[in-house]
Order: structure tokens, then C-alpha cells, then sequence
């Protein structure tokens, strides 16, 4: 456990410095005058002339070196301080914190979807293997997973919003405008989850052990809460820490579609903005996101499997 738990601190340092380098470099990759776009995220573009831009170059130092520019981010990281928006000034945490926010409560919701769509009856599924449940799964996890978060989320706009008017469009407010964005991101997770857990179930139903239980006049029941689910738990525990990182992808596509005010919709904003250390923050949370969530799946499998405790 140590081990893994030292193993992830690793990873965790190693993200910061590939995130924190590959987006700098990437901006400044990109074509375009940085101190203009920066200067019209301040004053908006219809303030802006080639004297204003000059300006904003000379007062953020944008004409250093981008060796010394990436330098002083990395020690200033070290300090815990990723830095302040280029365009608004305020530090970056304090920037991009309340979205941060939005973002965990929009993908906890997406998660919690998922695992009371996806899991139940690919449970059951698993248990009677070639049923008219088991086809239903199947067939509706290999549409549902083929279908990007951008047209699946178009779909349910047009037909819940749009069509029905059952949900608002977009926006923030009340749980009704969590619903839409957060089915977007379940139905996808759903939809493999529940065919990891059939797969599971089975392989678990046809075990040696189970059939010993069943032999000995155990119910399926009791079956089932004592042997299967904790046995079929560990495969889809660990299927979910792969899928944090379709999660947190899908958590920018579904919250710029929807207006949703996260981490998504403000590292776009930031991106047309050329904000590069609200960029590099969020991308940064997002990389250390994804490996404390990892993390926590190692624990609970770590805990479920005993057969991991002597590995």
C-alpha cells in the first residue's frame, strides 16, 4: 500500500511538469499576437489598437525568453503558487476556484448516473448470460458508447430541451440545469460500466466457488450479496479509474455546450484569451484530478481483494 501510495506522489510531481510544459509550449505554439488577445480579453476587442498591445507585452514581460518564462512558473509552482491571470490579474486559484467547484459537483452527479444506470442491470445481465436483458445491454452499451459527448449531448438538447421543454436549454441554476450535462457524461460511462459489470458478474456465476455455494442449496440471493457483488465490485472499481480521464474530457466538451460555468468552460475562455497560467492551473488540476482519483480506486481495491494485500 506504501508502495502504491509513494508510486502515485511520484506521478503526481511528474503531471505537474509535463502538464505545466506542454501547455506553455503549445501556446506559444500557436499562431497570433498573445499581448493582443490578452488585451482585448481585458478591454474587449473594440479597445484595442497596436499601442494597447504593446503595452500589455511590456508590463506581463512577454517578450522574455520562453525558457525563463517556463523557469519562473516551475519555481513559483513550488510554492505552491501556479500564478496570476494574465488578463483579470487575480491569482489563478482564486480564478478558476469556483468553477473547480461546478466541475466536482457536475462530474460527482455524472458518476453517480452512471453507476445507478450502468451497473444494476449489467449485473443481473451477467447472472442469466444470452437473456433478453443481456441483448438490451449489449446492444444499447455499443450505440452508446460510440456516440461522442457532443452529439450525444445534442441529441438529449433537442429532444428533453428543445422539444419537450421538460429541462432548460443551458445555463446554471437549480438541479434542473445539472441533469442535462450530467446525463450527457453518464450515458457514455453507463454504458461501458454496465457492460464491465456483466462481464464481471458472469465470470464471477460460473466460478468454482459460486457453484460450490449453489450446490450446498445457497439461494441466488444470498449468493449474489455475499459472493457476487463484492467478487464483480474490484474489475468494475478498476474499469472506473481508466474512465476518470474519458470523465474529465468530457466534463470541457459537455460544459462549453451547455454553458455549464466549470473548469471546462473557463480553460476554453482562457484558451481564446491566451491566458497561459490559468490555462497551465486548470490543466495542472485537472492531471492531479485524475491521479488522486486513481489513487482512491487503487484504495477500494486494495481493500475488496484481499489477494492484493501480500502483492
Amino acid at each position: 500500500m506504501m508502495r502504491m501510495l509513494g508510486y502515485r506522489l511520484l506521478q503526481a510531481g511528474l503531471v505537474a511538469l509535463l502538464v505545466g510544459g506542454l501547455t506553455f509550449v503549445m501556446m506559444r505554439a500557436l499562431p497570433g499576437d498573445s499581448a493582443y488577445r490578452i488585451a482585448a480579453g481585458r478591454y474587449g476587442y473594440d479597445h484595442v489598437d497596436t499601442a494597447a498591445a504593446s503595452a500589455v507585452q511590456q508590463e506581463l514581460g512577454l517578450d522574455r525568453p520562453a525558457w525563463q518564462a517556463l523557469a519562473d512558473w516551475f519555481i513559483e509552482l513550488l510554492r505552491f503558487n501556479p500564478g496570476n491571470s494574465l488578463v483579470s490579474g487575480a491569482p489563478v486559484m482564486q480564478e478558476i476556484g469556483p468553477q473547480l467547484g461546478q466541475s466536482l459537483l457536475l462530474a460527482a452527479a455524472a458518476l453517480l448516473l452512471s453507476l445507478l444506470l450502468g451497473p444494476p442491470p449489467g449485473l443481473i445481465a451477467g447472472l442469466f448470460p444470452g437473456g433478453k436483458l443481456d441483448r438490451i445491454l449489449l446492444a444499447a452499451s455499443t450505440v452508446l458508447r460510440a456516440l461522442p459527448h457532443f452529439v450525444l449531448g445534442l441529441i438529449l438538447l433537442l429532444v428533453f430541451a428543445l422539444g419537450l421543454g421538460w429541462l432548460p436549454v443551458a445555463g446554471y441554476g437549480d438541479a434542473a440545469h445539472l441533469l442535462l450535462p450530467a446525463l450527457t457524461l453518464a450515458l457514455g460511462l453507463a454504458a461501458v460500466s454496465g457492460r464491465v459489470a456483466r462481464d464481471a458478474m458472469r465470470q464471477v456465476s460460473e466460478s468454482a466457488s459460486y457453484q460450490f455455494g449453489r450446490s450446498k442449496g445457497l439461494n441466488e440471493r444470498t449468493l449474489f450479496w455475499r459472493h457476487g457483488l463484492r467478487n464483480a465490485s474490484v474489475p468494475l472499481i478498476a474499469y472506473l479509474s481508466v474512465q476518470f480521464i474519458y470523465l474529465i474530457e468530457g466534463v470541457i466538451v459537455v460544459e462549453t455546450l451547455f454553458a455549464w460555468p466549470g473548469i471546462g468552460h473557463a480553460l476554453v475562455h482562457a484558451i481564446f484569451a491566451r491566458d497561459v497560467p490559468v490555462i497551465q492551473g486548470t490543466a495542472l488540476i485537472m492531471g492531479l484530478l485524475f491521479v488522486l482519483l486513481n489513487t482512491l480506486s487503487d484504495g477500494l481495491c486494495y481493500w475488496l481483494d484481499p489477494r492484493r494485500h501480500n502483492a
